[in-house]
């Protein structure tokens, strides 16, 4: 029986301390007298035990890492800058990351800050919030060209954050405030100006209905006088008769006219019966010298020319 006991404790022992179980997205590295020895995958495991021994685990999940740094454009303005990476153990390579690299996330921070200070002293301010996009190609770029060699291999690298100086900072928003004022300033003035030409064209057009108003006003007097000096002339009141009749009822016609207005004044200078005679006669005789004078003023310009 004693045998059998000490087969059986042997063989609980042996169960207990040699089993083992591997969780999902996990490998196992298996050494044997501190040599590698194998990879276990997922699940439940075997191994013997004292001479066996579990090195590590490995994790063969996507993880990020995310990096800090600090540096200078070409215009002399300090950013700091994240740069989040996201990487992952091939389970091909599992051997070479976990024997080559001692500690593989500050292996890829030191490739970051290589990558970035010489990549973002070459452009300007603007220019690095404008090619974040390069800056983080590039990373991917040396990384991926640096770590597939221990095993690594680099999913995506993304530049998360811009950060530059308050005052900088400051300075830009007030680069832009001013601008978008002075754009507002061009479109009020662009608008004001619409006003004023639009004010310009509607006084122009207005002023030349106004003219063309009066125009057909004393074109149509004109006319009335015609007619009344015909319809008087085919009575047998001649022209100049009818001319001074005309004359007489325009005048008094004003006169009405005058004394409807409360508040007007009329001064009457002493006249004779027949002074609309002498006012038609005065018109008559101003029209025909002004006549002669512009005859008169034609001959010598005529002359003067030969």
């Amino acid at each position: 029986m004693e045998p059998l006991i000490i087969v059986a404790v042997l063989a609980l022992y042996l169960l207990y301390t040699g089993l083992f179980t591997v969780k999902q997205q996990t490998a196992a590295v298996i050494q044997r007298f501190g040599k590698f020895h194998s990879i276990r995958n997922p699940g439940l495991q075997f191994k013997f035990p004292v001479i066996d021994t579990i090195a590590g685990r490995i994790n063969l999940k996507i993880q990020q890492l995310d990096v800090h740094v600090e540096t200078k454009t070409k215009d002399n303005v300090f950013v700091g800058m994240k740069v989040s990476v996201q990487y992952r153990i091939l389970e091909e390579a599992i051997y070479d990351a976990f024997y080559k690299l001692q500690n593989p996330t500050e292996q890829i921070t030191s490739y970051v800050f290589d990558v970035v200070r010489a990549e973002v002293p070459k452009m300007k301010l603007d220019d690095v919030f404008e090619r974040k996009d390069d800056i983080a190609l590039a990373i991917l770029r040396e990384l991926e060209e640096a770590m597939n060699e221990y095993g690594y291999g680099i999913i995506k690298a993304l530049v998360t954050d811009i950060d530059p100086d308050q005052e900088v900072k400051a300075a830009m928003n007030h680069i832009n405030a001013s601008e978008r004022r002075k754009i507002a300033a061009e479109y009020e003035g662009e608008a004001e100006k619409i006003r004023i030409v639009a004010k310009a064209k509607a006084e122009a057009e207005s002023k030349r209905l106004q003219g063309q108003g009066i125009a057909d006003q004393r074109r149509e007097i004109a006319k009335g006088l015609e007619d009344s000096v015909r319809m008087l002339d085919g009575v047998g009141i001649n022209s100049q008769e009818a001319s001074a009749l005309i004359v007489v009822t325009q005048h008094y016609d004003t006169l009405q006219s005058l004394g409807e207005k409360s508040n007007s004044t009329l001064i009457l200078l002493p006249n004779a019966p027949n002074a609309a005679a002498d006012m038609l006669s005065q018109m008559v005789t101003s029209f025909v010298a002004s006549q002669e004078m512009v005859s008169s003023s034609q001959k010598k310009i005529t002359g003067n020319g030969h």
